[in-house]
């Protein structure tokens, strides 16, 4: 990519809202010998999909010459910020936010080079706002900032406004702090560009007035739009809860599926957003999935790329397994908590594991997991070849069912038809 043109590679892919000067941003990006940085809070041991935005801007501003800088904000994490929130922050101790912050890094590196020409680098402000007295901090970066100016802030303007809630000084503090650490990152790390989200506006152009105060230079800002689906759902949502990068929060086969139920006018948007895939390549599968979207060729290639990318090669092929079983292919090799979770919403029995030890057979089997509300139909069922054992069709009543018929330590999986499942569950008294 050309670095005269990232900007209107960003706005092309829809990631760009507010730009602060693109004038002066096009002629840094045009040097390469200078920096861009995003912060992010550590409030969780993850990040989520919502935050992939201005990580997608960082590492595009990278492939541009820029080098990037995240900054983990083992100090403003400590504090919580008012933007975009109507409650004030649960407050982290030191040790929750470290750990945090060091989950974070781990996984900024699946988009973000840490070696080589325009190598990304990972930092923490506690290591320098850590080291301000409370004197200190209110001559050297207080004495900027007017109450009128920081009143004046949508962020903090609103929560003023709000009877019930107000905003506690401790967050009213919270837009100094990352002023100072456009500030700091300016003269140390010759970095011109802060990268956030479009409720960062008014932070950042906190720090771009406080460079120019105390240095009497300019640097720019730009922020990323809110993504919401075609329908008007907050993106990175799935059955109300965050669509998390750490596969222990969100596995891979959650996270391929969520990408699986995008919105057929969405696709374009997120393979825009969310990949590193040419443009063009990306208008021809959008013209493609448009012309046969019952195939879902859009949402597949979607779904691959953006798992490929978050959690490897060895994620997606466990997705993609995952995704094959719950459409009739084999269940070998999988475990407990795989199959599980491959069918958390189809209905469950538990029963005895001492059945399988004393001997039953497809029909009882049938019966007891509620499949079948009789002997008789569960015969019809197997009869008329429309019952599954472990997705492989079974062919008598006679079948025996002991523990080699269990596919994974302790579950079954039976099927009626194409895609009634049930999981059976056997457990010891």
């Amino acid at each position: 990519m050309s670095v005269h043109h990232v900007l209107d590679e960003l706005q092309q892919r829809g990631l760009l809202e507010q730009i602060s000067n693109a004038d002066a941003i096009r002629e840094f990006c045009a040097a390469r010998n200078g920096s861009a940085y995003a912060g992010f809070d550590p409030t969780a041991d993850s990040l989520h999909v919502g935050h992939l935005v201005p990580v997608m801007i960082l590492a595009h501003l990278q492939r541009a010459g820029v080098r990037p800088i995240a900054v983990v904000g083992g100090a403003t994490g400590m504090i919580g910020d008012p933007s975009g929130k109507d409650d004030e922050r649960k407050l982290l101790g030191g040790d929750a936010v470290q750990a945090n912050c060091d989950a974070i890094a781990r996984q900024l590196t699946r988009f973000l080079s840490f070696e080589g020409e325009a190598a990304a680098e990972l930092v923490n402000n506690a290591d320098w706002i850590g080291e301000f007295s409370y004197i200190d901090w209110l001559r050297e970066v207080g004495k900027y900032f007017t109450v009128n100016y920081m009143m004046g802030k949508e962020s903090v303007r609103r929560r003023l406004e709000s009877r019930d809630q107000g905003i506690s000084y401790t967050e009213f503090s919270y837009m100094m702090l990352q002023a100072y650490d456009f500030l700091h990152l300016f003269e140390t790390r010759n970095c011109r560009i802060q990268v956030g989200g479009n409720d960062q506006w008014g932070n950042i152009t906190a720090g771009i007035d406080l460079v120019h105060k105390r240095r009497g230079e300019s640097v720019m800002g730009m922020t990323c739009p809110l993504m919401t689906t075609s329908s008007g759902e907050k993106f990175g949502k799935s059955a109300g809860n965050a669509v998390w990068l750490d596969p222990a929060r969100t596995s891979p086969y959650e996270f391929y599926q969520y990408w699986m139920k995008t919105e057929d006018r969405d696709v374009e948007r997120w393979l825009k957003a969310f990949s590193f895939l040419p443009l063009s390549e990306i208008r021809a599968i959008a013209a493609a999935h448009l012309e046969a979207p019952e195939k879902r060729e859009g949402q597949k290639r979607l779904a691959a790329e953006m798992t490929f990318l978050v959690h490897g090669q060895a994620g997606l092929e466990s997705a993609d397994r995952a995704t094959r079983v719950l459409f009739g292919g084999s269940v070998a090799g999988l475990t407990d908590a795989q199959i599980l979770e491959i069918f958390a919403d189809v209905p469950k029995a538990v029963l005895p594991r001492q059945l399988l030890s004393d001997g039953t057979d497809i029909v009882s089997l049938l019966v007891s997991a509620g499949a079948a509300a009789s002997r008789g139909e569960a015969r019809r069922l197997v009869t008329g070849g429309g019952v599954y054992l472990n997705n492989e069709r079974v062919s008598s009543v006679e079948l025996a069912i002991g523990t080699q018929q269990l596919a994974s330590e302790s579950v079954l999986l039976l099927r009626l038809g194409r895609t009634n499942y049930r999981v059976v569950r056997f457990e010891s008294a």
